[in-house]
């Protein structure tokens, strides 16, 4: 078993963006807007501060209390995409229920969207792939960099993904289709998942459900990428029984230092994409 060293690789991306970056006369800035107080995304955007400051991309954060009303972050946004100092908008997920997710996500200028949320780009991306939408979705890219990275061959091999969601699972499966394996995607309403996973040649799980694989559940020599992240206590856990499911996979993302630093490197890989623009 291989270790899929997500901090390693992003430590590598970091710096080639370094490079790109002080050859560029205008440093690219990334804005974060941040409503509530939750925090787990507190914590997420102190990361992504820390990892801008590494790149040499400029950071701000716009912190907003929890009340905070719709037509104020939509007017944030608005002044943000005005501002030819921003190079590239992010909104931390979630958001307070009573703001409407989509309309703030549409709000972002399409060649501001860091996070490769708006329609018009993730419709690009699911249509030609990432170099048509100039952006791509962070965590899903930031996996076929970790693949490839450790030539691990996705063309001809069959993959599930466990998870559907727009920022996982659905570009997940497309970034795998785009290259050649034959897709599942599974999630909450599958039956007897068990006879999907044993089947996987790579198997990438994102659902928020500690555990959730098991030795079982897969087979041996499996490519497994855990995206979970579940906090018990101060200690943070996969959706992957990493102890029991380890001694069956050929590679394996640790949780943490798997998924999340590569999908942060991605984070501003985009981000100076958008700036070339």
């Amino acid at each position: 078993m291989q270790l899929l060293d997500g901090k390693k690789l992003s430590g590598k991306i970091i710096l080639d963006l370094k490079k790109q970056v002080s050859r560029r006369k205008k440093k690219p800035v990334l804005a974060m807007i941040l409503v509530g107080n939750d925090p787990a995304s507190k914590i997420y955007v102190d990361r992504k501060k820390i990892f801008c400051a590494k790149a040499g991309i400029g950071s701000r954060v716009f912190t907003f209390p929890e009340k905070t009303s719709e037509r104020e972050i939509l007017e944030i946004i608005s002044s943000l995409n005005a501002n030819g100092n921003i190079s590239a908008i992010m909104v931390q997920l979630p958001l307070p229920k009573h703001m409407d997710k989509n309309k703030i996500i549409e709000a972002i200028d399409p060649q501001k969207d860091a996070d490769c949320l708006h329609p018009l780009n993730f419709g690009r991306f699911v249509q030609n792939g990432e170099e048509y939408s100039i952006v791509a979705p962070a965590t899903p890219l930031g996996i076929i960099k970790l693949l490839k990275e450790n030539k691990i061959k996705i063309e001809g091999k069959n993959a599930v993904v466990v998870g559907r969601s727009n920022i996982v699972g659905k570009p997940m499966a497309q970034f795998l289709l785009n290259r050649g394996a034959t897709v599942t995607v599974c999630h909450r309403h599958t039956k007897n998942l068990k006879s999907y996973t044993q089947k996987a040649d790579i198997l990438v799980v994102a659902v928020g459900k500690m555990n959730l694989i098991k030795a079982d559940m897969v087979q041996k020599g499996v490519v497994v990428i855990d995206v979970g992240v579940n906090r018990k206590g101060k200690r943070i856990f996969g959706d992957v029984d990493f102890a029991s499911v380890s001694k069956k996979a050929s590679f394996i993302t640790p949780v943490p230092g798997g998924v999340g630093p590569i999908t942060i490197a991605m984070l501003l890989w985009n981000t100076v994409r958008l700036a070339q623009k």
